[in-house]
């Protein structure tokens, strides 16, 4: 079981949840945030502090951000496990399903 970012994140891209992750499983995509599915410990600090509630468990992500569980597990398939994200910096890439939306319209 993960922690799962959905759509509220896109082009919002807060960051507040990366400051209270423990383990630096949050990674920044162009467009949004993604929580590594391996790294992920389960501590769900990074869920309370999210002012847009884009994080969900797993299992209470709503039906209507299904495709998120994938877009999150699908991002890291090129790139690994590579043990935080602070080592990596800003991946230049989204999901398809990420990449694909319209501007949601954000701060970031």
């Amino acid at each position: 079981m993960t922690y799962i970012i959905a759509q509220p994140c896109v082009d919002v891209l807060d960051k507040a949840c990366i400051e209270e992750c423990p383990v630096d499983c949050i990674y920044e995509g162009e467009r949004m945030l993604y929580i590594h599915p391996v790294e992920c410990v389960d501590c769900a600090a990074c869920e309370p502090v999210c002012p847009v509630e884009a994080i969900f468990f797993e299992d209470d992500l709503p039906e209507q951000w299904h495709d998120y569980y994938t877009a999150n597990v699908d991002f890291f398939e090129d790139l690994g496990s590579p043990g935080g994200a602070t080592r990596v910096g800003k991946i230049s890439k989204d999901h398809p399903i990420v990449a694909a939306l319209p501007p949601q319209g954000g701060d970031g």
